[in-house]
């Protein structure tokens, strides 16, 4: 069944005139009659009986017409669902991140994106970098934001935000006493590293091994929260980064251990698909983003942990 038709018996039956068709088809009312003409002729029966100028319909195009009129709200409605994307009045933004960023950086951006846009679901999954990069690679997400740079033809990556890493250790701890530390006050100490692979991991190893700091791994674990458990425990000092653990100082249950000597810097990075179409609301976190790493950056140059 050609559509085209289809709306002219539908608008002609609705309207009950073949002229007001034409006007609101913006076609000559002989285009109607001819539309109406071929739909009758293609199936061999009358949807219209004609008195003069009225038009009466059969009891197939009763029938016909509830059908179309179906057809064509599910048209409008489709048009309007569409124009609501367009407009992001409703959507689904599926966001992929490491748990560093995901846990501690990425609430503050999304939170004012998601309450602007609340027909708009934002899904967070907190997954290693690698495989944030492949979820990016395949288009199983629209956005990712990782830890470390990875390199892959098919991903656009970014670095959006550079943060300090500090030691940290229970406010008991003998080296919280110490105004300043050296690399030999580092030296045996007991410490709670990142599980291997990850970059914390590495950056720890790179930091202990340039400056021929010798500890003793006490504990490796897979997530921030534990490692910040385990130090407010006493069991080990830890190298983390700074946002993940200053509400931690804030409230005295870990102290900052004054370690000298240039700071030890841990990088973000954003990832998308070179190919990816960038709705209105995504466009609109990607621009949240470096606009809250600006004024991260700004913020943190005036803060002092102590």
């Amino acid at each position: 069944m050609n559509l085209g038709q289809l709306k002219i018996f539908y608008l002609s039956s609705k309207m009950g005139s073949l002229s007001k068709a034409a006007e609101e088809l913006n076609v000559t009312q002989p285009a109607i009659t001819k539309g109406i003409q071929r739909l009758q002729e293609y199936y061999d029966i009358k949807f219209f009986n004609r008195f003069g100028k009225k038009l009466v319909l059969t009891d197939a195009g009763i029938a016909l017409h509830k059908i179309a009129e179906k057809i064509f709200d599910l048209e409008i409605h489709a048009e309007a669902t569409i124009r609501e994307f367009l407009q992001q009045k409703q959507g689904h933004i599926r966001i992929d991140a490491s748990e560093s960023f995901g846990a501690y950086y990425l609430p503050p951006i999304l939170n004012p994106v998601s309450k602007g846009h609340p027909n708009v679901r934002f899904s967070v999954n907190i997954l290693p970098s690698n495989l944030v990069v492949e979820n990016v690679a395949n288009l199983n997400n629209d956005i990712g934001f990782i830890s470390y740079p990875i390199k892959n033809e098919k991903v656009i990556c970014r670095e959006i935000l550079e943060d300090h890493m500090i030691f940290v250790a229970s406010p008991s701890h003998p080296l919280v006493k110490k105004k300043r530390l050296t690399y030999m006050d580092l030296s045996g100490q007991s410490m709670i590293i990142h599980e291997k692979g990850s970059l914390s991991f590495q950056i720890t190893h790179d930091f202990l091994r340039k400056n021929k700091v010798d500890i003793v791994v006490s504990l490796e674990l897979s997530s921030n929260r534990a490692i910040k458990k385990a130090v407010e425990d006493g069991l080990g000092i830890a190298l983390v980064s700074r946002n993940t653990v200053y509400g931690h100082i804030q409230q005295k249950k870990l102290s900052v251990l004054p370690f000298p000597g240039p700071p030890i810097t841990h990088k973000f990075y954003i990832v998308h698909h070179k190919d990816k179409y960038f709705s209105e609301v995504l466009k609109q976190l990607i621009k949240k983003v470096d606009q809250w790493a600006l004024e991260y950056h700004r913020s943190i140059k005036d803060k002092i942990i102590n």
